[in-house]
């Protein structure tokens, strides 16, 4: 299941006199991270690096401004997939303490900055949510109503004609389950639409 943070955390780390301030925090897409690196590096004009790596869907990226290729961006977009996060904003600004890392250094420099930072940050569980249209008999509406509650369903709305119409939302995973309960509930007079009928 994936997961994105309830809130923004820094963390920072020295190492060989260099130091790296990570923060990681909710981010939806690639525009927004833009600009909160534009503003990391006016706070920071003395910095000799803001990497950064954002992990939302087919906006992610991997940025390691001016580190050599694959030692800042990748790693720490790698450090987001293993911990299984979606929606998340990594960035590291460093300060050049003037001793040279290496390639693996900086690796594990940039990878060891923002998991020290998702040690102390909040994860919340991202539930996908199915869309669900129905109609049936106004005599199976408390029923339907039923077992919406149970399914921990959202009504969001109900209308009136020849018959009751019900759209609803759930977690993608219950969907199946209800669509069954409900099928067998109303003997075959429950009726789904597709998006394009409702």
């Amino acid at each position: 299941m994936p997961y994105t943070l309830t809130a923004s955390v820094q963390h920072e780390l020295l190492i060989k006199k260099s130091r790296f301030i990570a923060c990681v925090q909710p981010m939806l897409d690639r525009a927004s991270a833009q600009a909160v690196v534009a503003a990391l590096r006016a706070e920071h004009p003395q910095a000799a690096h803001v990497c950064w790596a954002l992990l939302a869907g087919g906006q992610s990226a991997a940025v390691d401004d001016g580190e050599p290729s694959g030692t800042a961006g990748r790693p720490m977009l790698d450090v987001l997939r293993h911990q299984d996060l979606e929606g998340v904003l990594a960035t590291v600004v460093r300060y050049f303490g003037g001793i040279k890392l290496g390639a693996g250094g900086l690796v594990r420099a940039y990878t060891d900055s923002v998991a020290q930072a998702l040690l102390q940050a909040e994860k919340l569980a991202i539930i996908r949510k199915s869309t669900l249209r129905c109609t049936a008999p106004y005599a199976q509406e408390g029923m339907i109503r039923r077992e919406l509650d149970a399914a921990c369903a959202t009504l969001l709305e109900v209308s009136h004609g020849d018959a009751v119409m019900f759209a609803f939302s759930l977690a993608e995973t219950a969907a199946p389950a209800l669509v069954a309960r409900l099928n067998e509930a109303g003997h075959g007079r429950v009726t789904w639409l597709r998006d394009d009928e409702a």
